[in-house]
């Protein structure tokens, strides 16, 4: 019998994805990380890109986007706490492509700190959203 580890991914907004997995892979701070049912307890930041949940038992892998937030791993529990979690299917490739331009735009044009630093996450948060929808494309 093949071990599984309880996932929760959550938003500001709403629950995403609540279920059962026999592997989880999530972008941490220093790098994407695999978590596997009886991982040792961990808690990290996560940067904006893709989260990847492996159900097993030959279903499909569940793709979702996140743009940051906070990854909490027991050793039967997974906590993806989110600060935008959109599921990839739902990702819209123009409003990222839009997004990403605004961004470098704004970045070309060297505005204030505020507005400069604003910018960067924005471009880093577009580039995350069109390589999960890329990694999508690629799986499918």
């Amino acid at each position: 019998m093949t071990m599984t580890i309880h996932v929760d991914i959550v938003s500001a907004e709403a629950e995403i994805y609540s279920g059962i997995a026999e592997m989880v892979y999530a972008p941490a701070e220093m790098g994407e990380v695999g978590i596997a049912p009886m991982h040792c307890p961990l808690v990290t930041h996560l940067r904006p890109g893709e989260v990847r949940v492996d159900p097993g038992k030959g279903k499909e892998m569940k793709h979702f986007y996140v743009s940051g937030g906070i990854l909490e791993v027991q050793p039967y529990t997974v906590t993806v706490l989110a600060d935008t979690a959109i599921r990839a299917a739902d990702l819209d490739e123009a409003a990222a492509i839009e997004a990403k331009r605004r961004a470098e735009d704004a970045l070309a044009g060297h505005a204030a700190d505020m507005e400069f630093a604003k910018a960067q996450v924005e471009l880093q948060q577009a580039a995350a959203q069109l390589r999960t929808i890329e990694s999508l494309r690629k799986r499918t």
